[in-house]
């Protein structure tokens, strides 16, 4: 499970079987015991979510939107 960064306590991850096929682009975030799948394409926004409120449920999606790119360039290098 590369950790992609960390942001106020969440961890922003991956996991390196994403599925066969592999899923599209996306990242999954825990903190506290709270977990959430967020996808990157074709706009940001939660697929699964447990355990956080919608404050940070909007707070994950604006933090995924701004480093989206750094997500993408992970997750490729990790996959090629």
């Amino acid at each position: 499970m590369p950790t992609v960064f960390r942001w106020n306590g969440f961890r922003f991850y991956f996991f390196s079987n994403e599925g066969s096929p592999r899923e599209p682009v996306h990242i999954h975030v825990e903190r506290d015991g709270g977990e959430a799948k967020l996808w990157l394409y074709p706009e940001v926004r939660i697929a699964d979510c447990v355990g956080f409120s919608r404050s940070a449920q909007a707070d994950l999606v604006r933090i995924v939107e701004a480093r989206r790119q750094e997500i993408e360039r992970a997750w490729n290098e990790h996959f090629r």
